[in-house]
């Protein structure tokens, strides 16, 4: 890089999935042809794009380095949670932070549809039964007619709410502001317990699909499994310690669920002597639901966006945190 060149947009070093970030890179300079987009490969090339870019985007900036990005107006987080990041400092640096909620819905929601299926078909016994060539009939169940509830209201618990309406089911969504309604056919409260375990237990499908907070830690306790009807199944795309696991373990032992379809657990990675490995009725993906070969496309979109807003002095950006 001449040291003359001075970029608009600097894309941090980062994979997401596998995916490599001069994919994002080629995918930005197509959105925005009138802006430089450079890759930072190394981290002395990434603290020399950050002193002069005006956008970067990527996983963090720590604090330090936030006090050398003097021309920064936006950092746009590729993770749709900002926790890890000195939110604080940002708003002290008077720099933008924006996230990237929106871009899971469509594939984390077919993962959901995709879970709920394989439990309701019962896919699993039909592989397990391939691997010894055994033709031999199995009972099976239903979707249709089937209530779902759904917890978290965001992007992909909307998403999912949408795939899951041509199968005719009921749906009741939780969220924090129950008074906000949504597209579910009923709507209740993560803090009204009473209406939560009465949602629990009207539901043949329990969807984790909300972020990890002080009110969602462990809210899929000993009661909500209890709460649950003996043929409910649990799909968790949230994450891990939404759910104590203890208590899956118990439930699944004394068959106080049909079964648990997990993208997330706790602890996570998942030890490969862990007991949840053990059942036939739990289905484990390695936190892959997120993965889609259009992840570069959406942040691309969402970062092309507010760089236009940004030049035409715009207030308001899009997925704004700070």
């Amino acid at each position: 890089m001449s040291s003359h060149e001075s970029p608009d947009v600097a894309v941090l070093r980062q994979k997401i999935h596998g995916l490599p970030a001069e994919e994002y890179v080629e995918t930005l300079r197509d959105r925005l042809p009138e802006q430089t987009v450079s890759l930072a490969r190394t981290p002395v090339e990434e603290r020399e794009l950050l002193k002069r870019a005006s956008v970067a985007t990527g996983f963090t900036l720590d604090e330090n380095t936030l006090a050398h990005a003097e021309h920064l107006d936006l950092f746009a987080c590729v993770f749709a949670g900002t926790g890890h990041l000195p939110l604080e400092a940002f708003e002290e640096h008077d720099i933008a932070v924006t996230n990237a909620a929106g871009v899971h819905g469509p594939n984390i929601a077919e993962q959901v549809i995709g879970s709920i299926l394989s439990f309701t078909r019962r896919f699993h016994v039909a592989w397990r039964r391939n691997e010894h060539n055994e033709w031999r009939s199995y009972p099976t169940y239903e979707l249709q007619g089937s209530t779902v509830a759904i917890l978290g209201l965001g992007a992909i618990g909307k998403a999912t709410v949408k795939r899951l309406d041509p199968f005719g089911v009921e749906t009741i969504g939780v969220r924090y502001t129950p008074e906000k309604g949504g597209p579910t056919d009923e709507v209740v409260g993560f803090e009204d317990k009473a209406a939560f375990y009465d949602a629990l237990a009207r539901s043949d499908y329990v969807v984790v699909a909300c972020p990890l907070t002080e009110t969602t830690r462990g809210l899929i306790d000993a009661d909500a499994f209890r709460s649950m009807p003996p043929e409910a199944v649990l799909v968790n795309v949230g994450r891990g310690p939404i759910v104590e696991t203890d208590a899956l373990l118990d439930a699944i032992r004394t068959n106080d669920i049909r079964g648990a379809a997990l993208d997330v657990t706790d602890p996570e990675p998942l030890p490969d002597d862990h007991e949840l490995w053990t059942f036939d009725n739990v289905l484990i993906t390695p936190h892959n639901s997120g993965h889609t070969p259009k992840y570069w496309e959406r942040m691309a979109d969402i970062v092309a966006e507010n760089v236009k807003r940004l030049s035409a002095d715009e207030e308001e950006l899009q997925n704004q945190v700070v």
